[in-house]
């Protein structure tokens, strides 16, 4: 799946609709309260992975038109937004509660806010939606494939492979604030097997290489 359509430019990037909580606002949003070149690159992996499975999802569903427009941007303002908070609020006490209610008091559905608390595991809300456990699935997984991006040679996602990245996840020294258990239940809770979602995830975030920097 081509990642690279119109509304998944970098910088700032067209809406997919004329919605009021569309990926423009999203990435606005997350400019705004995110200075931090490397978290907004983490939004767009994000982004890159969960949209993917958006994707995948509508293609399940038989979605089109404007129902599958309205999916994906559903799943790629919930990527651009889930940690737009972090750099204001890091800790466990705030991150992703004042995120929440700062998406609340704007207005944005009620879908977004919840898969965004529940990528936290310290929140208690459960994951009970697909968009729900795709966030989880891709957030930890996203920021490993970018570690293992960044110590090769060319320091791009062209050249890692899911083998040399399930090497890397048994090696705690490497990426160390990366959640492995995490990687490991997000894919269990998608019902799909680790090997399979790493490789889904590289290739979504290879089809969108030059807007990360990777």
């Amino acid at each position: 799946m081509d990642l690279q359509p119109r509304h998944h430019c970098a910088g700032a990037p067209d809406a997919m609709t004329e919605s009021a909580y569309g990926r423009a606002q999203a990435w606005q949003l997350l400019t705004a309260w995110t200075q931090s070149e490397s978290l907004r690159k983490h939004a767009l992996a994000v982004e890159a992975c969960l949209v993917a499975l958006g994707e995948a999802e509508a293609d399940r569903l038989a979605l089109a038109g404007a129902e599958r427009e309205a999916l994906l941007e559903l799943y790629s303002t919930t990527a651009l937004l889930h940690d737009f908070d972090y750099e204001r609020h890091p800790t466990a006490e705030e991150h992703p509660f004042a995120g929440v209610r700062e998406l609340e008091r704007l207005g944005w559905p009620a879908a977004v806010r919840e898969a965004i608390l529940g990528h936290a595991q310290y929140s208690g809300v459960a994951r009970e939606t697909h968009l729900a456990k795709s966030l989880f699935a891709c957030d930890e997984l996203a920021g490993f494939l970018t570690a293992c991006a960044l110590v090769k040679p060319s320091r791009s996602v062209a050249e890692v492979e899911p083998a040399g990245v399930k090497k890397k996840l048994k090696d705690k020294a490497f990426a160390r604030a990366v959640n492995r258990q995490d990687i490991v239940q997000g894919a269990e809770e998608l019902g799909v097997e680790l090997d399979q979602h790493i490789a889904f995830c590289i290739a979504a975030m290879q089809r969108r290489a030059a807007a990360l920097g990777l």
